[in-house]
């Protein structure tokens, strides 16, 4: 069961839980209504109005899976996410390789640090930046919505933030079941953003453009992309970008 820890302001929730993770139980959320310095995926950054978001990190510890595996971890918190807006609306789908997406615009981004011990994962902190209240997006990210934009109405942060966090630890501990991993990387795949078999134009961070279809996520979590002229690639996070 969760135990929820609010801090009024923090730069960073996780790294205000790495801080303390040795000392906190698995299933600990630490949340804040003013996140000043939220972080992304490689020092991206997270614009958040305060008050309005939900942004927390979840400490996992001795998760079910391999360090090897770790990417399932990804895949599980982010479906969880989808599972959770999808009570609200349809058209939700992960962006690869874990940012929620409504369309074409972002509702969610995720942060995953992992903290390994030999063998074995000592503990992960699973960050999340939903966007729920929020009517103005003011910072320069390009496609930035939120679900008060999305249904029309406002959502009640508390009971939301309780059932986002009961989801993600239900799916994480599914990795642990005999087939739950199987199960979770094909739903993972079927709720990929344009994973349809169609051709989608893809750009390198160096400069230039091509068309690929996506063919699917290797287990380390690789974009599998199969090109135009039928030569397959795999790519990893910030190797090639979506043009949307």
């Amino acid at each position: 069961m969760a135990r929820y820890i609010n801090i009024k302001e923090t730069a960073s929730t996780n790294t205000y839980l790495a801080r303390m993770a040795a000392m906190l139980p698995s299933g600990t959320v630490i949340y804040t209504h003013h996140q000043s310095a939220g972080r992304g995926q490689r020092g991206n950054s997270w614009e958040a109005e305060p008050g309005k978001n939900l942004t927390f990190s979840l400490l996992v510890k001795n998760a079910p899976v391999a360090p090897a595996a770790q990417f399932g971890i990804s895949e599980a918190a982010s479906l969880a996410i989808v599972d959770f807006l999808s009570q609200y609306s349809t058209g939700f789908s992960i962006k690869w390789p874990n940012d929620i997406y409504h369309g074409d615009r972002k509702i969610c981004g995720i942060l995953i640090e992992h903290s390994l011990c030999g063998n074995s994962i000592r503990h992960t902190i699973i960050g999340a930046g939903i966007n729920i209240n929020q009517d103005v997006f003011l910072s320069d990210a390009p496609n930035p919505v939120s679900l008060k934009q999305i249904i029309g109405c406002e959502t009640d942060l508390d009971s939301a933030l309780r059932g986002v966090c009961s989801r993600i630890e239900a799916q994480v501990a599914a990795l642990g079941t005999a087939d739950g991993a199987t199960r979770l990387h094909s739903r993972y795949l079927a709720t990929l953003y344009r994973h349809d078999g169609c051709m989608h134009e893809f750009a390198l961070p160096g400069g230039g453009h091509f068309m690929a279809r996506i063919a699917g996520v290797a287990p380390a979590g690789t974009l599998m992309l199969e090109h135009a002229d039928g030569s397959c690639h795999d790519y990893a996070f910030k190797e090639v970008q979506f043009v949307i």
